[in-house]
C-alpha cells in the first residue's frame, strides 16, 4: 500500500514538486535566518574570544560589554595584583577613535591598548606579519576585515601610514581577527602608545585582563577580587554572554529575525497545505476505491503519512542544502567571515517541516475518511 501511495504522489508531477518546494522553501528560510542570527548575535561576544589567555576580565562595575565599558583609574591594577590567586594582571584599553588614510579618505576605529610586555590582548593568529612589529615605533596591527574596508582596491596595508587623531600610525601586520558585532576597524597597538592616540579623561583603564593560578578557578577568583577591590570581575565565559545577552536585550534583531522565521513557517504551511488539499482532491476517487475494496482507514492514514515523509525528506535536505551552500558562497565576504551552522539550528527545522506535514497532512486526510466508498459507484 505504501508503494500505491509514492506512485499515486509522484504521479502527479505538478503537485509533487509544488509539495517539494514548499518544504524546500519554508526549510531554507528558517535555516538560513536562524544561522545568520546566531552569528550575528554571536560577534557580540568578539571581542571577549579574541583574547583567549584572559581568565578573567575586570572592570568598573557599570561597564557591560567590551564595547560599553566605563574608564577605571590605573591603580584599579595594582589592587587586582594583590588579590590571592592571581598569577599575572595586565592593562587593556578599548576606546574608539577617528582615523585619517593617506588618500585623505576618514574611517571610525576600534583602537585596542595590549599590555606593552607580553602583548597580551592581541588575537591568537596573524593572517600577515608579526606581533613583534609593535616594537618598532608607531606601530599598529591592523584585522583583517578592516583591511577589505579600508583599502578596497586591494591592495596592501602594509606599510601605510595613517593619521589618528594627529598622531603618526603605521600598519605593520595584519591580525586574523573575529570581526565585531558592527564589523568596525580594529587597530592593535601597545598600551602606552594607545594612551597616545586617543586622549581622553584621567581614567583611561578600560579592563584589567587576570590570568589565574594553578588550582584556582576562574570563578572562584572573580569572587575574590570582588570582594577584595569592589570591581566587577567576569569569566570569560560570563562576559562572552554578557555580550550576547546587550545585543538581544537592546537591539531590533531578535524581533525581526522572529517574524522571518515565522513568516517562513506561514509560507510552508500555506503551500504545502494549498497543494496537499487539492492533491487528495483529485485523488479522493482513488482513496474511494481502495476503500470500497478493505482497505482500513489506519491504512490510509499510513498512505498519507508515507506521501508526507517523501515530500518532507526531499523539501528538508534541499532546504538545508540550500542553506550549505548560502555560506558557503558568501564565505569569502568579509561579513559572513566565520559564519557556520550550528548543529540545532537544522533539528529545529526538521521540527518545523514535521509540524507543517502533520497539520497539513491532518487537514487534507479528513476528507479522505469521511468518504464514502458507495461514492465510487455513483
Amino acid at each position: 500500500m505504501i508503494w500505491i501511495a509514492i506512485r499515486m504522489l509522484t504521479g502527479d508531477a505538478q503537485k509533487f514538486y509544488g509539495l517539494v518546494f514548499g518544504i524546500a522553501f519554508s526549510t531554507l528560510l528558517i535555516t538560513q535566518q536562524l544561522t545568520i542570527f546566531v552569528n550575528l548575535i554571536e560577534r557580540g561576544a568578539s571581542g571577549t574570544y579574541n583574547v583567549s589567555s584572559a581568565d578573567v576580565w575586570v572592570m568598573d562595575p557599570v561597564s557591560r560589554t567590551t564595547d560599553v565599558n566605563f574608564p577605571m583609574p590605573s591603580t584599579a591594577l595594582d589592587k587586582v595584583r594583590g588579590v590571592t590567586g592571581v598569577e599575572w594582571a595586565v592593562p587593556h584599553l578599548r576606546a574608539g577613535a577617528s582615523v585619517r588614510t593617506s588618500e585623505g579618505d576618514l574611517e571610525g576605529v576600534s583602537v585596542i591598548g595590549v599590555d606593552d610586555a607580553t602583548l597580551i590582548g592581541l588575537p591568537k593568529r596573524m593572517a600577515q606579519g608579526s606581533i613583534d612589529v609593535l616594537s618598532q615605533p608607531d606601530s599598529v596591527i591592523i584585522d583583517d576585515v578592516g583591511v577589505t574596508r579600508m583599502f578596497e582596491d586591494g591592495r596592501s596595508p602594509i606599510g601605510e601610514r595613517l593619521e589618528l587623531n594627529d598622531q603618526r600610525a603605521v600598519i605593520r601586520g595584519v591580525a586574523d581577527a573575529i570581526p565585531s558585532f558592527t564589523s568596525q576597524v580594529t587597530l592593535y597597538t601597545k598600551y602606552s602608545q594607545a594612551l597616545r592616540y586617543v586622549p581622553g579623561t584621567r581614567n583611561r583603564l578600560s579592563f584589567v585582563l587576570v590570568g589565574a593560578e594553578h588550582g584556582v578557578s576562574p570563578e572562584e577568583l572573580t569572587r575574590r577580587i570582588e570582594e577584595q577591590t569592589g570591581l566587577r570581575a567576569r569569566t570569560r565565559e560570563e562576559f562572552a554572554q554578557d555580550g550576547v545577552d546587550f545585543i538581544i536585550q537592546n537591539t531590533g534583531i531578535p524581533l525581526n529575525f522572529g517574524i522571518t522565521v515565522l513568516l517562513g513557517f506561514i509560507v510552508g504551511v500555506a503551500i504545502v497545505g494549498l497543494t496537499f488539499s487539492l492533491f487528495i482532491r483529485d485523488n479522493i476517487k482513488q482513496f474511494g476505491a481502495l476503500k470500497a475494496i478493505g482497505v482500513t482507514n489506519g491504512k490510509i492514514r499510513k498512505m498519507v503519512a508515507a506521501q508526507a515523509g517523501l515530500v518532507g525528506l526531499i523539501g528538508y535536505g534541499l532546504g538545508v542544502l540550500g542553506t550549505v551552500f548560502f555560506i558557503w558562497g558568501f564565505s569569502g565576504n568579509p561579513t559572513f567571515k566565520g559564519f557556520y551552522i550550528p548543529w540545532q539550528i537544522p533539528l529545529i527545522s526538521m521540527a518545523a517541516v514535521f509540524v507543517i506535514l502533520a497539520l497539513t497532512g491532518w487537514l487534507a486526510l479528513r476528507n479522505v475518511l469521511k468518504t464514502e466508498p458507495a461514492s465510487v459507484f455513483r
